[in-house]
């Protein structure tokens, strides 16, 4: 087996153009091609920071209180979660905390969090 010490120094000591004729010689030597290795690299390398970056499109509302004024903050919720009917607004309302709308978009969320304050109840979005 040959000294990888020995070759790892070796390469080290080319140019970038010397290092491009390697690779050529070897792509043309083996009958391979370097190219798309070294492109799905640069795309996967590249699309993470992107992932990342992008803005979250689902929010969730959740009720952390009811506040002094059960009875608006009640009445609000059913309004908010269509199909709700007194006794399973209740239900929530008194269990909190609670999810109240799950996967809202943004302005979505926000509408609602700013009608259950305006009731006067203590509201997050996550």
């Amino acid at each position: 087996m040959a000294d990888l010490t020995k070759i790892v120094e070796e390469l080290s000591g080319l140019t970038v153009l010397e290092v491009a004729e390697l690779v050529k010689s070897l792509e043309e030597k083996w009958g391979v091609s370097a190219a798309a290795p070294v492109a799905v690299a640069a795309v996967g390398g590249g699309a993470a920071p992107a992932a990342a970056a992008e803005e979250k499109t689902e929010f969730d509302v959740i009720l952390t209180d009811a506040g002094a004024n059960k009875i608006s903050v009640i009445k609000e919720v059913r309004g908010v979660v269509p199909g709700l009917g007194l006794a399973e607004a209740k239900k929530l309302v008194e269990s909190a905390p609670q999810k109240v709308k799950e996967g809202a978009k943004k302005e979505e969320a926000e509408e609602i969090k700013k009608k259950l304050e305006a009731a006067g109840a203590k509201v997050e979005i996550k």
